[in-house]
């Protein structure tokens, strides 16, 4: 069973890794949109009505999908001064404290996403902007998805936290 989940773990930091690093070419095309469109808007006099709408909706899922990397990474915002305070052995408790919080948090927020998420697919909403593009619809079935990848890749951190396989959890300090 312990090599059961050691290969869901692994799976999972897998999966993380890719869709995050995959991510990055979003900001990629944000950046590109952008800059085509101060181009085109102060260069030519042109503006564009659908750039601000892409921009903004390929930043949100980026910034969505991202979460398993930043959990599988353990990059998330800390407060590092308690680490500081209550030595190794009592923060290695609080990881998994903070884990185990988190993944009921998140399972809440995933609940409450989830008839949102069904609803919109059973009638597409639109943006109302002049664009009019399905942005949220989009999007609130990508927060959904965004929360399950990020319970999957708490599950993983937990597996490994109790195989004592973690290793570098040292985060953003």
């Amino acid at each position: 069973m312990k090599r059961l989940f050691a290969l869901y773990a692994d799976a999972m930091d897998n999966i993380s890794v890719f869709v995050g690093q995959a991510c990055s070419v979003l900001f990629f095309a944000c950046i590109a949109i952008s800059a085509l469109e101060v181009v085109l808007r102060y260069g030519f006099d042109a503006p564009t009505l659908w750039s601000t709408e892409l921009a903004m909706t390929l930043c949100a899922s980026a910034w969505v999908l991202s979460v398993g990397y930043v959990t599988q990474r353990h990059r998330h915002i800390s407060i590092t001064m308690l680490e500081l305070l209550v030595g190794p052995k009592v923060w290695h408790i609080f990881r998994l404290l903070q884990m185990v919080i988190a993944t009921g948090a998140v399972i809440v927020l995933s609940m409450a996403l989830y008839h949102p998420a069904t609803k919109v697919l059973a009638r597409t909403e639109y943006s109302g902007t002049a664009l009019n593009s399905m942005a949220p619809t989009y999007l609130k079935v990508l927060l959904l998805v965004g929360t399950v990848f990020y319970i999957l890749q708490l599950l993983a951190n937990i597996i490994r936290w109790v195989q004592g396989t973690e290793g570098d959890v040292s985060g953003g300090h």
